[in-house]
C-alpha cells in the first residue's frame, strides 16, 4: 500500500467520482484507476461501486475511511518533524483552544510566538475545554488551550487564573455602590453565557451554596452578545474578566467586586500528549506563553505595588 493510493482513494471518496478526483489530482483517469485497483487488491476488497455517472464507498470503503485519513495525518506530521528537526523555527503547530481562551487571550500569545519563531505557520481549533482534552487525545491538535483537566495521557502546563466577575452597565445602582451582595445580585435579570461551559457551572454554583435561585432571563451562546446586553441595560452577568478589558477600559461596562468576598478562579492550562518524541514547536510554544505570562503578571503585581504607595 502506498501514500499516493490512500491520497487518491479519499479524493475519489470525497468528490465521488474517478474523472473529477484525476482533474484534482492531475493524473489521467486510467492511472488513478491503476492505483485504486491495486489499493483493492491490498485490501482484499472492493472500495468503490461503480455507478452510472460516479462512484460511492462500499461498506468495506465506510471502514476503511478513517484509517486512510489519519495515515495521511501521520505522514504529513512525519514530514512536519523532519523540517522541525531541521530547522525548529519552521513547521506547523495546531493548536486547540477553549473559546474565550482563542478570542481574548490567544492572538496576544500568538503574536509575542510569532516574533521568536516567524517561520511557524498555525492552525486554530476552537471548542468548550473537554472537546479541546479530546482533540488533544485524538492527535487533531497538538496542544491545547483549556482550564485544567487531568487525565493520564496528558501533560498539563498551568498558565494562569482566569477570574470569573459581576459586571453590570456603569451607571447600574450597583455599579455607583461599589459592591454587591450575592442576595442583591440574586434579584437582578441575570444574562449567563453557554449552559454548557464550565462558567455557567461556577456561578451556577456559588449560587447554590449561597443558598439563592438567580433570576435568569437569558442564556446566551456567545459572550460578545452577552456584553451588548449588559451595556444596553437589559441585564447583568458573570464574564471573564479577559473578556472585559475593553469595555471596562471604555466605560461602558462595570466590574462589581462581590461583598462577601466570593472568587471564582478557573485554573487555565497548556496540554500537550504524552509522547517519547515530543513536537519541539508546541513544546517551545508552551515555554514561550509560560515566561510571556509570567511576565505580564509581574508588571501588573509591580504596577499595583506603585498604586497603592
Amino acid at each position: 500500500m502506498e501514500f499516493n493510493q490512500v491520497e487518491t482513494f479519499l479524493h475519489v471518496a470525497e468528490l465521488g467520482s474517478f474523472s473529477r478526483a484525476a482533474e484534482v489530482l492531475g493524473l489521467t483517469q486510467p492511472t488513478l484507476s491503476a492505483r485504486i485497483q491495486q489499493l483493492e487488491k491490498d485490501v482484499g476488497q472492493r472500495l468503490f461501486e461503480r455507478l452510472g455517472r460516479g462512484v460511492r464507498l462500499t461498506e468495506a470503503g465506510r471502514a476503511f475511511m478513517p484509517f486512510a485519513e489519519r495515515s495521511l495525518v501521520l505522514i504529513r506530521e512525519g514530514r512536519d518533524a523532519i523540517v522541525m528537526s531541521q530547522n525548529p523555527s519552521k513547521g506547523r503547530l495546531r493548536i486547540g483552544s477553549a473559546r474565550v481562551i482563542g478570542a481574548y487571550v490567544l492572538p496576544d500569545l500568538l503574536a509575542g510566538f510569532r516574533e521568536e519563531y516567524p517561520g511557524v505557520e498555525y492552525a486554530i481549533s476552537t471548542g468548550r475545554s473537554h472537546e479541546v482534552l479530546q482533540m488533544v487525545l485524538d492527535e487533531e491538535v497538538h496542544l491545547g488551550l483549556g482550564r485544567t483537566l487531568s487525565h493520564p495521557e496528558l501533560d498539563s502546563t498551568y498558565l494562569y487564573d482566569e477570574e470569573i466577575v459581576f459586571v453590570t452597565h456603569p451607571e447600574h445602582p450597583l455599579a455607583r455602590a461599589g459592591t454587591a451582595s450575592v442576595h442583591e445580585i440574586a434579584r437582578e435579570p441575570l444574562i449567563l453565557y453557554d449552559r454548557e461551559s464550565t462558567y455557567y457551572v461556577l456561578i451556577t454554583r456559588v449560587c447554590r451554596e449561597a443558598g439563592i435561585v438567580p433570576k435568569v432571563i437569558m442564556n446566551l451562546d456567545s459572550v460578545e452578545a452577552t456584553k451588548k446586553m449588559i451595556e444596553r441595560g437589559l441585564g447583568v452577568s458573570f464574564l471573564p474578566a479577559s473578556t472585559i478589558q475593553t469595555e471596562v477600559g471604555l466605560g461602558t461596562l462595570r466590574s462589581v467586586p462581590i461583598s462577601e468576598g466570593h472568587r471564582v478562579t478557573l485554573p487555565t492550562s497548556a496540554m500537550i500528549r504524552k509522547s517519547s518524541s515530543p513536537n519541539p514547536i508546541a513544546e517551545a510554544f508552551v515555554a514561550s506563553i509560560t515566561a510571556s505570562i509570567k511576565s505580564a503578571r509581574v508588571l501588573h503585581n509591580e504596577a499595583n505595588l506603585v498604586s497603592v504607595r
